[in-house]
């Protein structure tokens, strides 16, 4: 087959794209261009595109790929694909694939981070002492500090972080229940833990709730008033997986009526966000919110290490499909039964 060509938009400039290049370029040839806006892509660079390697929000529709006659894969180089119209891929036939896997141990190290650091003060502790540390040498000044041991840790959606992070639950000592309606019978045996029926007997249950779902129309705004309403008094929550599963409203209120005791955040519905009452109070270390809450830029799946495998497993998705194998493929049950030998519509 003729040499292939993968375009790889990207939102910011970007001078090392070795490990890309050390993947793609036996096979072919690598186009980066520096930008999230299809309409600053020339025609001729979108037709010969064999594979879109995607980083950042640019949006593929209907409008993009009708400019990419040749496509035969689109890679989110990510776990989350909210930017590609999936629908409109799956009608030319192309597969729209993702990386899941990239950042599973990291993700799942933060959540823990955040349920220890809330409960064990690390964060009120050293912000009092900075402040005086006289004043402030206090071993009971933290208003969430309390013993992890024992106490029984929610997990939502067991997929490869849920997982991990259930393990990493399990070996400080903690009953570790878990809400998927999705995961096969039996997962529950084969890692000793508790399968829950409902989303509201998770959380009445649990004295912390942990989020690892993608962002879909099922799970977006899960964690509304009902759901808070239902969860235990004092209960922490932690959302590593998309900002837009927390109605940010309804977490205000709920910390602010001390039904919640706590939460990690390291996604917002908005990011950077914008100005809100939570983070007003957060930023103002205002009594009832200071101790009680804390806030990551989206860096949970963060490291040197996740980043290189991120980028190595997308060039890896996107030579791959072209090939006609596919990893990680979102819409594969709904490709034609010849692919790759499909053809995507006129």
């Amino acid at each position: 087959m003729p040499a292939m060509t993968i375009l790889m938009p990207i939102p910011v400039e970007q001078n090392d794209v070795s490990i890309e290049r050390s993947v793609i370029e036996p096979e072919g040839k690598l186009v980066t261009l520096t930008t999230t806006d299809p309409d600053r892509i020339p025609d001729a660079v979108w037709a010969e595109a064999d594979a879109l390697l995607l980083w950042g929000a640019m949006p593929i529709g209907e409008p993009v790929l009708r400019r990419t006659p040749r496509c035969k894969v689109v890679v989110a180089a990510s776990v989350g694909y909210d930017q590609v119209d999936v629908a409109a891929c799956t009608r030319r036939g192309i597969p729209v694939c993702n990386v899941p896997d990239y950042g599973t141990t990291e993700i799942a190290d933060h959540a823990i981070a955040m349920v220890l650091a809330l409960k064990r003060g690390i964060v009120s502790f050293q912000d009092g002492l900075r402040a005086d540390p006289v004043k402030n040498w206090l071993f009971d000044a933290a208003p969430l500090i309390g013993r992890v041991r024992g106490r029984r840790f929610g997990i939502v959606g067991l997929g490869r972080i849920g997982t991990a992070t259930a393990l990493r639950a399990k070996a400080l000592d903690c009953e570790v229940a878990f809400y998927d309606p999705y995961n096969v019978p039996g997962v529950e045996l084969a890692l000793g833990l508790t399968r829950v029926p409902t989303l509201e007997a998770l959380l009445e249950s649990s004295d912390v709730v942990s989020l690892h779902v993608p962002s879909t129309a099922e799970t977006r705004g899960m964690m509304n008033r009902a759901a808070f309403a239902h969860m235990r008094r004092g209960a922490i929550l932690v959302n590593t997986a998309r900002g837009m599963v927390v109605d940010i409203d309804a977490l205000h209120d709920a910390l602010k009526e001390g039904r919640l005791g706590g939460a990690g955040l390291d996604v917002l519905p908005t990011e950077p966000p914008p100005a809100h009452p939570l983070l007003a109070a957060w930023r103002a270390r205002e009594p009832w919110i200071d101790g009680r809450l804390l806030i990551t830029p989206h860096a949970a799946f963060f490291s040197a290490e996740g980043v290189a495998d991120l980028r190595r497993k997308g060039a890896e998705t996107a030579v791959a499909g072209v090939k006609g194998v596919l990893r990680n493929c979102i819409n594969r049950a709904d490709l034609p039964r010849d692919w790759p030998k499909g053809v995507q519509a006129s």
